[in-house]
Formats: structure tokens, C-alpha cells, sequence
């Protein structure tokens, strides 16, 4: 995956508290330190996360975008 954004953070879900549309996605990104991301319920399930997924988060301004390969 080739991306423009600079700040990509590697890192493995950890848990995914899926809402009617909305989703919050939690990341863990090393050394104790976690991030989470609100994405679409359909984005969950079009990337196939789940708790176990290997994920890139990609933080732009205000925005945090998961990839994933």
C-alpha cells in the first residue's frame, strides 16, 4: 500500500465496538500506547478488521484512516 500521508502508525486491533453505522476501531501502536479511530461499520467489514488484525492507522490533520493489506 502506497500512501501520500506520512504519519502511519503500525500496529494490531484490539477491540471494535461496532455501532448501527459507526464503528470505533482500538489499535494497539507498541510501548503500552493505543490509538483510536471512528470509522463506518461498513468500512469494518469491507477490510475484513477484527480483533487480530495487523492495520495501519494514517493520521492526516484531524483525520485517522485504517489500511489495511
Amino acid at each position: 500500500m502506497k500512501i501520500s500521508a506520512r504519519n502511519q502508525l503500525k500496529g494490531t486491533v484490539t477491540h471494535i465496538e461496532l455501532g448501527a453505522v459507526m464503528a470505533e476501531v482500538t489499535v494497539d501502536i507498541g510501548n503500552g500506547n493505543e490509538i483510536v479511530a471512528a470509522i463506518t461499520k461498513h468500512s469494518v467489514e469491507s477490510l475484513g478488521l477484527s480483533v487480530g488484525s495487523s492495520v495501519v492507522a494514517i493520521i492526516k490533520s484531524t483525520e485517522v484512516i485504517i489500511g489495511a493489506e
